[in-house]
């Protein structure tokens, strides 16, 4: 069995290798907590982390977000970020950015499987904020799809793109009509 072994940098980072059944696993602790368990050939979950701050009312305050992998660091968010043009991020924002890059990543596996690498993907995700009985709800997020596939013809790809969309976490667990369109570029 080939051993993979995944390196992160942390200071409080501890491994402990366990043999059960025949199979090895990794349990990855961070500050002391249980962040992943999984087979060193085949990981089964995954935990990430993200935070957020709010100071004031809903209208004149003003929070921050921060992710795990410092990527956001006390990034800027308000109510006019997010219901008008402010400086600054908003939840939806960062739907719509995790939704066309899981399903990108998801895409790309999934022509991988079917024996074509992309030469470039790329994709933007248009996500719809609007009052449904009274609630702000996300009813929609449209995928606009742009892609360089060497060997590929249209309808393979229009095939494979929608078993991407079907197959991404984010599409997945985002309970909005995800609609597609797709491009691709010779």
């Amino acid at each position: 069995m080939r051993l993979f072994r995944i390196r992160f940098i942390f200071a409080s980072l501890r491994e402990i290798f366990l043999r059960a059944g025949g199979k090895q696993f990794v349990v990855v602790h961070v500050s002391g907590r249980v962040h992943s368990t999984s087979s060193l050939t085949h990981q089964t979950y995954m935990k990430r982390t993200a935070s957020a701050v709010w100071h004031g009312d809903l209208k004149k305050g003003q929070g921050t977000v921060s992710t795990q992998s410092n990527v956001l660091n006390k990034t800027q968010y308000s109510f006019s970020t997010r219901f008008e043009n402010g400086i600054g991020t908003n939840p939806e924002e960062l739907i719509a950015a995790a939704h066309a890059g899981c399903f990108t990543m998801a895409l790309s596996a999934f022509l991988g499987g079917a024996g074509f690498t992309a030469e470039e993907l790329s994709t933007e995700a248009t996500l719809t904020l609007e009052q449904v009985d009274g609630n702000w709800t996300i009813t929609a997020v449209h995928l606009d799809l742009t892609g360089r596939v060497p060997g590929l013809d249209a309808a393979k790809f229009d095939e494979i793109a929608d078993q991407a969309k079907a197959g991404c976490p984010v599409s997945r667990v985002l309970k909005a009509d995800i609609t597609l369109t797709k491009k691709l570029e010779s």
